[in-house]
């Protein structure tokens, strides 16, 4: 559900800003073939999708396909993964947006206080008010099931209530929302002295400020995005640990079949196409992390003999993504199962 675009603008609005938030200091890598990622569903050792190929001439770029959530409790075998790496001058890390204060570090810890209630919904409304009287019957009792009597989501924003029930839903079916696929990435990356390039789209907020007071100010039509949250939990958990599984065994046939999207898309049109969206520069955001990825996957095709690279699952298998953008301007393509950037198996 948390693209780079949507977790960017939650953590600008949540009580904590991202900039302003400690971090772990990754684990050692792994010296063992499979890395843990921890949880249920499908377990023990798993091989994951495969790489696509994406070449020009004698230059090539493996490209692994992440998906959220995946199972919990299983191992992903990193073998081709970790050859692949060592073997690699370069690896291109995933589309990513940041958001960037233009203040001082002083400055940075003035802003906290402001941040505080972002969550809520302005003028003091409840999530009762908000939403439609039937999704709100119907969150009632998706609320008692996945969060218990937590009183305070009640003032919270349709969008942030929706991804607390999302989060807790994927837990209680034996999901988990990152695996820890890009952490391991990073780690092989590190242990073999590769360099890891991040594609990240960074965008400097002029006026802080300004920008969390007018967030919290106004108005989102996130109602779709709640209602359609709603039907994920209700009704789709059981085609997500489906097509979680089938990252999880390198099923590409039934990732293919699979929507990747649920209610994503709906939830980050709430975001985006918002008055202070706009306002503050942030609509286009997603379009330009994308288009620096594509820059930096030009780039690392054109420098080295071989990259790897990690893209949303999503952007792999759309023939809107941007696996398919670099088919058309006249890259080779080739999945994991032989076949070419829309599954058409190659003539014999």
């Amino acid at each position: 559900m948390r693209s780079t675009l949507f977790v960017c603008l939650l953590a600008f609005s949540a009580s904590v800003p991202a900039w302003a938030q400690s971090t772990t200091a990754p684990a050692p890598p792994s010296t063992t073939a499979a890395t843990n990622l921890e949880g249920v569903t499908v377990t023990g050792v798993q091989p994951g999708p495969g790489l696509w190929k994406v070449s020009k001439g004698d230059h090539v770029m493996w490209v692994l396909g992440t998906l959220s959530p995946l199972p919990d409790h299983m191992q992903w075998k990193t073998d081709e993964v970790e050859q692949t790496i060592a073997e690699s001058q370069e690896v291109l890390g995933p589309p990513s947006v940041a958001l960037k204060p233009k203040t001082n570090f002083f400055g940075k810890l003035f802003l906290l206080p402001s941040l505080i209630g972002a969550r809520k919904n302005p003028d003091g409304q409840t999530l009762q008010q908000m939403v439609p009287a039937p999704d709100y019957a119907r969150w009632l009792v998706l609320k008692q099931q996945y969060l218990g009597n937590d009183r305070s989501i009640e003032d919270w924003r349709p969008i942030f209530a929706a991804v607390e029930l999302y989060d807790k839903a994927i837990k209680r079916h034996g999901l988990t929302s990152s695996g820890g696929v890009k952490d391991a990435v990073r780690d092989l990356a590190k242990k073999h002295n590769v360099k890891f390039t991040t594609a990240r789209y960074t965008m400097l907020v002029e006026e802080p400020r300004t920008a969390v007071k007018t967030f919290k100010t106004s108005s989102m039509d996130d109602r779709e995005c709640f209602g359609r949250t709603l039907d994920t939990v209700e009704r789709d958990m059981g085609r997500i640990t489906e097509r979680a599984n089938a990252w999880a065994t390198g099923d590409i046939e039934t990732l293919r079949g699979l929507p990747m999207n649920d209610q994503r898309e709906a939830c980050i049109s709430a975001v985006t196409e918002a008055g202070f969206a706009k306002q503050l520069g942030f609509n286009d955001v997603q379009q330009k992390a994308q288009a620096t990825w594509m820059e930096a996957a030009q780039q690392a095709l054109a420098n080295n003999t071989q990259t790897f690279a990690m893209l949303p699952m999503e952007e792999v298998l759309s023939p809107h993504g941007l696996i398919a953008r670099l088919k058309a301007q006249g890259y080779q393509v080739e999945a994991p199962d032989g076949s070419d950037a829309e599954g058409v198996a190659p003539a014999q």
